[in-house]
């Protein structure tokens, strides 16, 4: 019996002792599942489980079942998430001046653009950060073009649509309306359903994501121009990575960058993959003349940027990205 009641005893101290809960990490994507970003996602939670031993558990929500972005951001502000794939269009709701990384047309190629995102991502990881959000990684694809029903090369020919506007500058929809265009704003979730009412006629994205949304069978023209750079980032809420060990901690950012990269060379692979699949499905891609870029251009100078505030961009970052491709241009010809 004294066996007996020491193995009672000894039983019920043992299962007194609390076992360490796993940190459980929600991360909400727009992306569609079976996307690069997805598949990216998905292997770094199995990165993370193993490299943690389950003690570090990394649960994805892709294709928007956590909401469109705005919806994502306020539900890590409210702790209902914890972390979000992110575009730029989100992005600049967490930070304004990276619009000032996207104001269309100051940047013309890859090599200009990925000059200048090396030179501003520190101040963007520092911002982002006193906003509550530490960077997984980045991610700089590709760019934006505008995807619409009819032809649009012109801005004349834009000003005939009805245009998504993500929305992510306040002043973004007002200086769209002001310079004669037709701007809508809506939740990216709904954009399909606005397709196929008219109630949208044209919009920007980046040729995977027009593919991987099936938007571009409803707006079978894409500009050939290159509106704006396409950059994306994983983050994830200070509040939760702050309570992770800063060893384990320094791993797990290690692993995500590693998927971040490879992430990225997959992404321009599966884009011109998916080009060469939309122009056999009917996609026309439409040139744009020199000249007419710098109508475009100068839309964006004289017409949409005087009417930004200081709280859709930082104009003083905005002079010295101007400044910065000066030099590299003229180092570079």
């Amino acid at each position: 019996m004294r066996k007996v009641w020491c193995a009672l005893v000894l039983s019920c101290f043992f299962n007194a002792i609390p076992i360490a809960a796993a940190t459980v990490i929600k991360i909400g994507c727009i992306a569609p599942v079976g996307s690069p970003w997805d598949v990216a996602l998905k292997r770094i939670s199995a990165d993370w489980n193993s490299i943690s031993g389950g003690k570090v558990v990394l649960k994805v929500y892709s294709g928007g079942t956590a909401g469109d972005e705005p919806d994502m951001i306020r539900k890590v502000r409210m702790g209902q998430i914890d972390g979000i794939g992110v575009s730029g269009v989100g992005l600049i709701l967490m930070d304004p001046a990276i619009m000032s990384f996207h104001i269309p047309l100051l940047m013309r190629t890859d090599a200009e653009a990925d000059y200048i995102f090396s030179a501003v991502q520190p101040t963007f990881e520092a911002n982002l950060k006193k906003e509550g959000y530490t960077v997984m990684f980045w991610s700089r694809v590709g760019w934006l073009h505008f995807f619409s029903k009819k032809p649009v090369v012109t801005p004349n020919d834009l000003k005939k649509n009805r245009l998504f506007v993500w929305g992510a500058s306040i002043d973004e929809e007002k200086s769209w309306k002001e310079n004669g265009f037709n701007p809508i704003t809506m939740p990216a979730t709904e954009m399909m359903t606005a397709l196929q009412s008219g109630m949208i006629e044209a919009f920007t994205t980046s040729p995977l994501v027009a593919a991987s949304f099936q938007w571009f069978g409803l707006a079978p023209n894409m500009c050939e121009m290159n509106w704006t750079p396409f950059i994306g980032a994983l983050v994830v809420s200070n509040r939760i990575w702050q309570s992770i060990p800063e060893d384990l901690a320094t791993q797990l950012r290690a692993s995500a960058k590693k998927n971040g990269a490879a992430m990225q060379s997959e992404i321009a692979e599966t884009e011109a993959k998916a080009i060469s699949i939309m122009l056999e499905n009917g996609l026309k891609i439409n040139a744009v003349p020199p000249e007419v870029v710098e109508q475009w251009a100068a839309i964006v100078e004289k017409g949409f940027l005087p009417k930004f505030s200081r709280k859709s961009y930082d104009p003083d970052l905005y002079e010295k990205i101007r400044n910065m491709l000066k030099d590299y241009r003229a180092n570079n010809k």
